[in-house]
């Protein structure tokens, strides 16, 4: 599908957050880093102005009519959520998934899609906090309660406030590649892909290049970065670093939070998930080219991880 208008859906009391995050990936120019960029628009009811959850007011707002023609809506946190929104807020969003258009909910905004009836039958997830209530109110909903994101037929969902970036990198990965999403998180500073669910949260989130201040370290992940095809151990690594293996495991882990395994494990996928969308190559080849002994090995990880195959990962985004 074509996305070209973009319009954020407002109702009132809305996290600063969740708007900046939408606000930040598609209504910031991002033509020098040469990403194309959309027709962009906070919108609330009438144009009328709407407070924040910190106590500040916006102004300046779009009326429902852009949001009536736009080709993904997104509706950011807007309290109170254990009420429906305004009647107009649940009318556009209707009409746009009749249309065909994306609607997309973050966090507690996944509510309002709730009263709209977007999520009957549809697979979707919540903040953990919320997943009681939400079940409750909404029991036709298929919830996912570990996913980080959800996208069901262009009705997409995001559980955290943080979990709206990694939607909106997914969304940036289907409508302008993943280069353009990988040079986007970069800007922002944030992981590419996240993987697992919100489980994870336990433990650190899995960086994807980071490496702090330890310099050493940096180098030695620039290096495995260059040669992702061939195989590392723990003691080449420190080998190369200079270093013993106990030094090198506690400067890595305290550099990036996570293991060397888990952190190449990523780095892999990454990899695995550029050419898939953006060559030609087989899954053998691209198994090889990024490491595995075998596609079977490939598709064990991805799976794993990323919670589809190689193949369907291919097919829905290259196509």
């Amino acid at each position: 599908m074509d996305v070209n208008r973009v319009a954020v859906v407002l109702a009132d009391r809305v996290s600063p957050f969740e708007l900046g995050v939408a606000c930040e990936v598609f209504g910031t120019d991002r033509s020098a880093d040469g990403i194309e960029g959309w027709d962009f628009a906070v919108c609330s009811p009438g144009g009328s102005a709407v407070e924040s959850w910190s106590g500040f007011g916006l102004s300046g707002l779009r009326d429902l009519d852009f949001a009536a023609s736009a080709d993904l809506l997104i509706v950011p946190t807007c309290a109170p959520r254990t009420a429906p929104p305004p009647g107009p807020v649940l009318d556009v969003l209707r009409d746009a998934a009749g249309r065909g258009a994306w609607v997309a909910g973050f966090c507690a905004g996944v509510f309002t899609l709730g009263y709209a009836g977007l999520l009957d039958g549809r697979r979707c997830t919540v903040h953990w906090v919320y997943e009681a209530e939400f079940r409750q109110r909404f029991p036709a909903a298929q919830v996912d309660p570990q996913a980080l994101y959800a996208d069901d037929g262009g009705v997409l969902t995001s559980a955290g406030t943080v979990a709206a970036v990694d939607l909106c990198l997914h969304l940036v990965r289907r409508l302008r590649g993943v280069a353009a999403a990988t040079t986007l998180a970069r800007r922002m500073v944030a992981a590419p892909h996240r993987a697992g669910g919100q489980a994870q949260f336990v433990q650190a989130p899995v960086p994807a290049t980071a490496a702090g201040d330890d310099a050493v370290v940096a180098e030695a992940l620039e290096w495995v970065e260059r040669r992702l095809d061939q195989p590392f151990t723990v003691a080449e690594l420190a080998r190369r670093s200079g270093l013993g293996e106990r030094t090198f495991l506690r400067r890595f882990s305290a550099a990036t939070g996570t293991t060397p395994h888990r952190w190449l494990t990523e780095r892999r996928l990454d990899r695995a998930q550029a050419l898939l969308e953006e060559g030609g190559l087989s899954v053998e080849d691209i198994a090889t080219a990024c490491g595995y002994a075998s596609a079977a090995a490939l598709r064990h990880q991805f799976s794993r991880l990323r919670g589809t195959s190689p193949s369907s990962y291919r097919t829905a985004f290259r196509g």
